[in-house]
């Protein structure tokens, strides 16, 4: 992958999560300043790749699992061209996260705490691992999303959250920040959702998990960020 289809790709990944609807050359050659033709042929490339797919209702173009691993790798530090996870949360969401993550309220509320904060800000559906049992928090926000407006893909959403608390018990994910794209999923894999979890201890135990569940189509940088941020915040209060 060239520089420029690294660019592109990016691009249109940042672009879909805010708009929802296939990513068209016009608007990429206007922020590129180059011709519509010279981004379709790199759409094209990216797409034989496997990075860009392009639904049959329209002539732009949406990532696929694969674009979407390739960005998480990039915020994620992997590469040296994207920015990592280390930059600083606004003030606002800051103090939105510490207002209702401190030692002073018993454990399970300030998990559950944190987990109603983590729907409020990032409007995807929140989840925690408290003992032997998964809270779970915004369903609807989930369900809002346009990619399920038509009950499309319901059906596996309900079946990866049925086996999520099992699935994380038993598979216990080491890193503090983990993410699972769409057909990443060992559950579920057709849901379309990412789950984006961080690792921390707690009274409950060394391995407990809070995180999102959300489309695929969603601002990465900034909800890895938070998940990442609650996770920390979480293990210092507890």
């Amino acid at each position: 992958m060239t520089t420029r289809q690294e660019q592109i790709l990016v691009s249109i990944i940042e672009q879909f999560a805010e708009i929802a609807v296939p990513v068209g050359s016009i608007t990429l050659a206007k922020l590129f300043g180059v011709s519509p033709a010279t981004i379709r042929a790199e759409m094209v490339d990216l797409e034989e790749l496997g990075f860009l797919t392009q639904p049959h209702t329209s002539s732009g173009r949406i990532p696929t699992d694969k674009g979407y691993r390739f960005y998480v790798n990039l915020i994620q530090g992997e590469e040296s061209s994207t920015p990592d996870l280390n930059k600083e949360l606004s003030r606002h969401t800051q103090r939105a996260l510490e207002g209702r993550i401190h030692e002073k309220s018993l454990p399970e509320t300030t998990i559950k705490n944190a987990v109603d904060t983590l729907v409020e800000l990032t409007q995807n559906l929140g989840l925690a691992t408290i003992g032997d049992n998964l809270y779970l928090s915004g369903l609807s926000n989930l369900f809002s999303q346009p990619e399920f407006s038509r009950g499309v893909g319901v059906k596996e959403v309900a079946k990866l959250l049925d086996n999520l608390e099992p699935w994380m018990r038993e598979v216990a994910p080491g890193k503090p920040l983990s993410v699972y794209i769409g057909s990443e999923n060992p559950i579920g894999g057709s849901s379309g959702c990412s789950l984006i979890i961080s690792k921390f201890s707690s009274p409950y135990s060394k391995n407990s998990y809070i995180g999102v569940l959300g489309p695929t189509r969603q601002s990465y940088a900034q909800v890895m960020r938070l998940v990442k941020k609650t996770g920390e915040l979480l293990e210092k209060a507890l």
